[in-house]
């Protein structure tokens, strides 16, 4: 316990020293605004965006961006890595195409998806996706591929007679740490690809189209708020997503009981 509140406390030391040396940095080094921004001078560009509510609106934008391409990335990504995994002609059908698309930047689908979808959320979306995608496809893929012949056979001997009861009692629990390893990555992907994505004008609204159109009114504190916001809900949503699957996911690799 005070090894980790000692740890906490150097934590928070390491950060106030870093914004005592920015705003030293800033105010009597550099000294303009364009180039760095103040501590100070960012402070007040947040209390602004705050109290107009155009900061609250934009996250929930881009959560909403978020939320559409990983969701479709998860409930494709995972079936898809799966046939895969299992099946040898899913595998042999499947892996030519998958091989040929997944080196393709998720940023070139870009015009297609302001053709496909137009200026909306699905067309953001759709770029996340592309970029999630692949990362959760890829996990799912070797995690089934990787699933020791030993409990195959042990599932055998207990009764799992069809391909589905193995998938469902065997495999996917042992492949289960692996995805979800793979689904944090693609979260990582997928938040860089939405920033890229509604920066080059896939959307009217969110993080990443503040942080070029302040760029472009040259209010540079107002950019540092939101690459700052953009760093903190990733954050976040990487810690919740780790909480949860420890928690409930991967209680037993843990040697755990589930209650």
């Amino acid at each position: 316990m005070k090894r980790q509140i000692r740890k906490q406390l150097l934590g928070i030391a390491a950060l106030i020293v870093a914004v005592a040396i920015w705003q030293f940095v800033a105010e009597y080094i550099v000294g303009r605004s364009f180039i760095l921004p103040s501590v100070t001078d960012v402070a007040a560009a947040f209390v602004n965006l705050l109290a107009s509510g155009t900061l609250l609106v934009d996250i929930g934008v881009s959560l909403k961006h978020f939320g559409i391409g990983l969701l479709a990335a998860i409930f494709l990504g995972v079936p898809i890595g799966i046939l895969m995994g299992w099946f040898r002609v899913a595998d042999h059908l499947l892996d030519p195409i998958i091989e040929i698309l997944r080196p393709i930047p998720p940023l070139a689908w870009i015009p297609f998806a302001i053709i496909w979808f137009g200026l909306t959320a699905g067309a953001a979306g759709f770029v996340i996706f592309v970029g999630a995608f692949f990362p959760i496809l890829t996990a799912t893929y070797t995690a089934f591929r990787s699933v020791p012949k030993v409990y195959v056979e042990a599932g055998k001997v207990l009764g799992c007679d069809t391909s589905f009861e193995l998938i469902r009692h065997i495999a996917l629990p042992s492949a289960i740490p692996s995805i979800a390893s793979g689904i944090r990555i693609s979260m990582g992907v997928g938040w860089m690809c939405l920033v890229a994505a509604e920066m080059f004008g896939v959307s009217r609204n969110g993080l990443g189209y503040q942080l070029w159109h302040n760029y472009y009114l040259h209010q540079m504190p107002e950019v540092v708020v939101y690459m700052l916001i953009l760093g903190f809900a990733g954050l976040i949503i990487d810690h919740i997503f780790r909480h949860y699957v420890d928690q409930r996911l991967l209680r037993w690799h843990e040697g755990e009981v589930a209650s």
